[in-house]
């Protein structure tokens, strides 16, 4: 099974591609929405972890995407920013099974990933 983590700063989707792959999980990295974009037009992701803050790209609308081509595909929201923290993102996207801090652990991340994955 694979994921797709869409994070901008390549050292911190290093880490938590590596702690991914290390518990079984294929991984596949976007810095970007374009990236990503590419990814999910392609099958086989069974999970997407999503920086909101993408900086000039809109993580909203790698969710979209998402939601248009993969109906079933569920998104972890991770954010070093409080601005969804009171829960409004499942208002927003609607395959949205998860928001987290950016400094989430990686192996909390991985127990996420492996439970939501599962489920969908």
């Amino acid at each position: 099974m694979t994921v797709l983590i869409v994070e901008p700063n390549a050292a911190l989707a290093a880490i938590w591609g590596a702690h991914l792959k290390r518990c079984g999980w294929s991984v596949k990295l976007a810095s970007g929405q374009q990236e990503a974009i590419g990814v999910l037009r392609e099958d086989g992701v069974s999970l997407v972890v999503l920086d909101l803050d993408l900086g000039e790209d809109s993580a909203f609308a790698v969710a979209d995407y998402a939601a248009y081509r993969h109906p079933d595909l569920k998104i972890v929201f991770v954010t070093s920013r409080s601005f969804f923290s009171d829960g409004s993102i499942f208002n927003h996207a609607a395959n949205a099974c998860a928001y987290v801090g950016i400094e989430t652990p990686p192996e909390d991340l991985a127990a996420m990933v492996e439970h939501y994955a599962a489920a969908s």
